[in-house]
């Protein structure tokens, strides 16, 4: 009965909640069920939700509502999937009456027995919890075919004192490395793999009782289908000489690190159980920089933890400007039940939180600008994602920027395909984009 009916998939949050989202339709895909991207027409809807943060819970709930909807139109069942009911059931089960199953972060297998209780019995079910994490291993990307991302761990053993992540997902497991070469290996032409987990670099410790990172590095780098790699969420105490070194020499991997920092200032890094230091993390880049000259590194920060004092703020502001980032991510903190630092005091009021964020971003406008002017003139490789179609050019991206989180290079070209590789001239930058064109491009510049 299920395989007649037609199913929608809605994700929501992070890369790493994407994946799980494509797992799923992988495994509906398996069963024969049939899929549309028009909410009107499906029978089923699927949300897939993050519930990390206060106002991603508030979008998942936004979107479930909306979803509601279509109960009018052709909607049949409403599932809802992912962290928010793992972590949050006993709070939503009975207030979203619009909701007919619930499923938590490792109950996708049990989605058919879900939905068949649920037709059956006229009732709305709670499966949360009764899934057995299996590692699903079919899958349909909903990224544009030239990317893709590879999780390759789930869970966080660092129990930042902001964060909930392990209450939702557990402690850290590696999933097996013969899983993740097939998975990778299935892809087919891939021009670019982004390597996402909560904490990348610990792979493997839990799995086979050592770091084997490196060793997983290695054996993507060796699929001929994998053209380049990209390294997200790089924990900074975990980044070894090793890894530095396979970096460095490994020409598949793009010369870039996400390594998230969160703070700079020592005394908020151990009230956030961060393991780092200011100069641990100067000394760090500096090696790194050593070592891969022109390396991008990436990094987030959080601004308004509780007890942040003005003068630790300015500190951070003065990092910023000091280590000279390629790209930054800020966030005003987000005071969430069930961390250690909810009932820390005093709490930031949200204005406070709000300016220095916005500062934040302006001191890193200023050092992303000099960074970027330093290409103008010069011949750079990007990736080609697509078209840009109000300003009439192609949309490329270089080595230092990810998808969707960084900037891009917009580009002028006689043709270009996305997913091919192209080698451009810089005519200007911003404090986040690059406007260029190919050499062979005798059109105007528009840009």
């Amino acid at each position: 009965m299920l395989k007649d009916k037609v199913f929608g998939v809605i994700s929501l949050g992070c890369d790493k909640n994407r994946v799980d989202s494509e797992k799923l339709i992988g495994l509906l895909k398996d069963h024969g069920c049939t899929m549309t991207n028009d909410l009107s027409k499906a029978q089923i809807v699927i949300v897939n939700t993050c519930g990390f943060l206060q106002s991603a819970r508030e979008e998942a709930i936004e979107t479930i509502l909306e979803c509601a909807e279509y109960k009018t139109e052709a909607l049949e069942k409403l599932v809802v999937t992912g962290c928010l009911p793992q972590k949050f059931i006993g709070e939503l089960f009975d207030p979203l009456q619009e909701v007919d199953v619930f499923l938590g972060i490792n109950d996708y297998e049990k989605i058919f027995e879900a939905l068949q209780a649920s037709y059956e019995q006229e009732e709305r079910i709670n499966y949360v919890g009764k899934g057995n994490d299996g590692y699903l291993k079919s899958r349909v990307l909903t990224t544009d075919d030239h990317y893709a991302y590879l999780k390759i761990a789930d869970g966080c053993y660092n129990h930042c004192t902001y964060c909930l992540i392990p209450k939702i997902r557990g402690k850290y497991h590696s999933y097996p490395m013969e899983n993740l070469i097939k998975e990778a290996e299935e892809l087919g032409e891939t021009a670019e793999l982004i390597v996402v987990a909560q904490d990348t670099t610990r792979y493997g410790e839990d799995l086979y009782g050592k770091n084997q990172f490196v060793e997983l590095l290695r054996r993507l780098s060796a699929l001929e289908n994998i053209q380049t790699i990209r390294l997200l969420y790089c924990y900074p105490d975990v980044i070894g000489n090793e890894l530095i070194e396979e970096i460095a020499t490994n020409d598949k991997i793009l010369k870039y690190m996400d390594i998230p920092l969160q703070h700079s200032e020592n005394r908020v890094l151990k009230l956030m159980n961060r393991k780092g230091t200011r100069d641990s993390y100067l000394q760090l880049f500096s090696k790194l920089r050593a070592r891969i000259p022109g390396i991008a590194i990436r990094s987030t920060f959080i601004s308004g933890f509780p007890t942040e004092t003005e003068s630790e703020f300015e500190g951070m502001l003065a990092f910023i400007r000091e280590a000279k980032l390629f790209n930054c991510g800020f966030f005003a903190y987000s005071r969430e039940p069930d961390t250690g630092a909810y009932r820390l005091k005093p709490q930031i009021h949200h204005a406070t939180k709000k300016r220095r964020v916005r500062a934040l971003y302006a001191a890193q406008e200023v050092v992303a600008a000099e960074i970027l002017n330093a290409f103008v003139g010069k011949k750079l490789e990007v990736l080609c994602d697509g078209i840009d179609y109000e300003r009439g050019c192609f949309i490329g991206r270089a080595y230092f920027s990810a998808p969707d989180i960084d900037g891009k290079v917009y580009f002028h070209a006689a043709e270009a395909m996305q997913g091919k590789r192209y080698t451009v001239i810089i005519d200007r930058a911003d404090s986040y984009d690059l406007y260029a064109h190919t050499e062979d491009y005798e059109g105007e510049l528009k840009i």
